[in-house]
């Protein structure tokens, strides 16, 4: 064999050892890398095969718990104004935010279809008046006559008949006056009571009315808002025990951190038949002014309770065939299914009568698929578990 074979011989020797030998470093790698993800599938396996809980333990009912409805403020006393004289708008005296005493003058009216008919009434009842005069005189006249046999009785009975009517018609024309001079003394709209001016839809020149027999007739809205009242509709789980006297605590959303104090006026003492619920009057002191009538407010009513009753968030419980049940933790970390007897609903809470003791720890937002004996792990409620099967 040639020196150049040989030389070619031993360069294709030394390639096809630099690729044998690649490829077995290659296989190495992959073998490594395999197990080494095989390695973290399994522990992660592991990990996410775990149920992270979070858990609760039951509080002491207490005497009392909130019970929280809306509401809307309203006058103790709200009116609207009509007009009771139509006419022509002469002037107004008090705008929106005005205080007003009983009596105090509103707005005129000019009304000078009603001012004429006045002085016509009046006109009439003089003509009245002076008929009935004449018909006195004259039945006086004719009754001395008749004393002295002059004239016939029918003849006085006719005058003292004539009498009678002009007394009548006399009758007749100062009611009209009277009702007319009324009538004129409603171009002088008044405040109907003390309380605040809350709307004037009317200015000077403007048409109006007799009567409320449309919406546009109304002049002015008044309230009295010291003290407000509102209306709750209390559900038929706590209406027996709102009590009138029961002081409540009425909070605004845009005034954070203030409370307002009231009274339970009246209820209704029955409940409604498609809400199910009972109608309650509050009445809140308000002499400073500082809530306004219409404000959507929140109402605080302590509800009793007995104290022996435990309370949990409404979202532990797990609803089976066989009643209401929550499940446990023991110090093993297992899952224990205890079925409870449920009091009062409050809401976000509820009342536990029996089935756990205070020292109970148990699960939040429980799995409907959790099971009696199920390992777990619980965590903070502040601290999220790293993977796993997280139940919040």
């Amino acid at each position: 064999m040639s020196d150049q074979a040989s030389t070619v011989l031993n360069r294709a020797k030394l390639t096809a050892g630099a690729i044998l030998a690649a490829l077995i470093g290659g296989g190495c790698v992959v073998l490594v890398l395999r197990v080494v993800h095989a390695n973290a599938l399994a522990e992660s396996t592991v990990v996410h095969a775990k149920q992270y809980v979070k858990t609760v333990q039951p509080t002491p009912g207490g005497d009392a718990v909130a019970v929280t409805l809306p509401g809307t403020l309203q006058g103790v006393i709200e009116a609207t104004v009509y007009a009771r004289s139509s006419g022509y708008v002469a002037r107004w005296n008090k705008d929106i935010g005005a205080t007003v005493g009983k009596g105090d003058l509103l707005a005129e009216i000019t009304a000078p279809e009603i001012d004429q008919e006045l002085n016509q009434a009046e006109a009439a009842r003089a003509q009245a008046a002076s008929s009935a005069a004449l018909a006195k005189s004259t039945a006086e006249r004719w009754r001395a006559l008749r004393d002295k046999d002059a004239v016939t009785q029918q003849d006085l009975d006719e005058r003292l008949s004539a009498y009678s009517q002009a007394q009548a018609n006399l009758a007749a024309a100062q009611a009209n006056v009277a009702r007319l001079r009324s009538l004129q003394g409603f171009n002088k709209v008044v405040a109907p009571f003390d309380g605040v001016v809350t709307r004037r839809d009317v200015d000077v020149g403007d048409l109006v009315d007799a009567g409320n027999g449309g919406a546009g007739k109304a002049l002015f809205s008044v309230a009295q808002v010291d003290p407000l009242r509102l209306y709750v509709y209390v559900p038929q789980t706590y209406a027996h025990q709102v009590k009138v006297g029961d002081a409540v605590t009425v909070t605004l959303a845009e005034r954070a951190g203030e409370e307002f104090r009231g009274t339970i006026a009246n209820t209704a003492r029955a409940i409604d038949a498609t809400t199910r619920t009972m109608q309650v009057e509050i009445r809140v002191p308000n002499p400073k002014g500082e809530l306004i009538a219409g404000s959507y407010v929140q109402v605080t009513l302590p509800i009793k309770t007995g104290a022996s009753a435990l309370q949990v968030p409404s979202n532990v419980l797990l609803f089976r065939s066989d009643g209401p049940h929550v499940a446990l933790v023991d110090g093993g970390g297992r899952v224990r299914l205890a079925a409870v007897k449920l009091g009062t609903d409050f809401g976000n809470s509820i009342a536990i009568l029996s089935g756990v003791s205070a020292s109970d720890r148990i699960i939040l937002n429980p799995a409907d698929s959790i099971a009696e004996g199920d390992v777990v792990t619980m965590v903070d409620a502040g601290t999220p578990p790293h993977g796993g099967n997280q139940r919040p």
